[in-house]
């Protein structure tokens, strides 16, 4: 079992960032090895990659314990990431990091592989294109959809930690993911790769495609990375709506009763109107009224404000 013993000031350290580039890896790993992952089935079929140029990127995905070298899956410097200084990050990994995290990879080098140990420079400029290439056919589309339910998660798990602490925290985040005395256990995942925080804190990150895996990087030096499936991802390619409790839907109106159904992540209007099927003023004009009422809270993430339920809306649905 991997344990993260943590300081009161770890604590105080926790951070979190959504990663554009690691759901770009991910989900190329998604569409390589799509077994288990029938949840994004329905993006799958809309993908279309052949004849697109993605340099080194497959046979980086192709050693046969599933680990992908860390270069590929930077830590974000903030909380919201752009994909462009991700790649910029990228491009600019020292050639001599490049060369230890291709020693780590397991199996026979491929020519591709192999050409970026000789040539890491020219290796990194053609990987960084690849990934672009694949973006814009697989991920462009269907990013603001994604980076509202990963906004919405790092709303929910902030809420979480300020109420209740790190119980509340890793409560619900892995199946494989435990707190208990200052510990944070790691359940059927390497003892070796155990340690003593002295206060790095720890970076959480949410992802959508990692699911239904938990990713993991802690070794020494630097903060510990834990990339978790985010909250309401099963949602995420669903074309129905939550259904509206009826009787509470008798009280207060069914598109309000629907919103505050929907709200079970936090989300911006835009992505409440998609759902529901209602116009975007309407959702606005109603979310307003849920707010004077003391049934939801706006938080802004970025460039995005996010709605989510209050305790007294939570008790009313129940």
């Amino acid at each position: 079992m991997l344990t993260l013993t943590f300081s009161a000031y770890d604590l105080s350290s926790i951070r979190f960032a959504y990663s554009p580039l690691r759901e770009a890896v991910y989900s190329f790993r998604a569409l390589l090895r799509p077994a288990g992952r029938a949840l994004h089935l329905p993006w799958m079929r809309t993908v279309r990659v052949a004849g697109l140029d993605l340099g080194p990127l497959v046979d980086l995905q192709a050693d046969p314990t599933g680990y992908i070298p860390d270069f590929l899956t930077p830590s974000p410097s903030t909380p919201l990431p752009d994909l462009e200084v991700e790649l910029a990050t990228l491009r600019a990994t020292p050639p001599e990091v490049v060369r230890a995290n291709l020693d780590a990879m397991a199996g026979p080098r491929t020519p591709a592989v192999r050409e970026l140990y000789a040539e890491p420079v020219e290796g990194m400029a053609r990987l960084t294109a690849g990934i672009e290439a694949y973006w814009d056919t697989a991920m462009a589309e269907h990013w603001p959809r994604m980076r509202a339910l990963l906004e919405g998660d790092l709303v929910h798990r902030s809420r979480q930690l300020a109420a209740r602490g790190p119980q509340g925290l890793f409560a619900g985040m892995h199946a494989a993911v435990r707190w208990q005395d200052m510990r944070l256990r790691l359940e059927e995942r390497p003892a070796a790769y155990s340690r003593v925080l002295g206060g790095e804190g720890l970076l959480l990150v949410p992802s959508i495609f990692v699911w239904p895996r938990i990713s993991y990087r802690t070794e020494a030096p630097g903060q510990p990375v834990i990339a978790y499936p985010a909250r309401g991802v099963a949602t995420l390619w669903e074309r129905g709506t939550a259904p509206a409790p009826d009787a509470l839907s008798a009280v207060i109106g069914r598109s309000r009763a629907q919103l505050l159904a929907e709200l079970e992540s936090p989300a911006s209007t835009t992505e409440l109107a998609r759902r529901t099927g209602l116009s975007p003023g309407s959702v606005s004009e109603q979310l307003a009224l849920l707010k004077e009422a003391g049934f939801v809270t706006p938080h802004r993430v970025g460039r995005s404000v996010l709605y989510a339920r209050t305790t007294r809306a939570d008790a009313l649905l129940r």
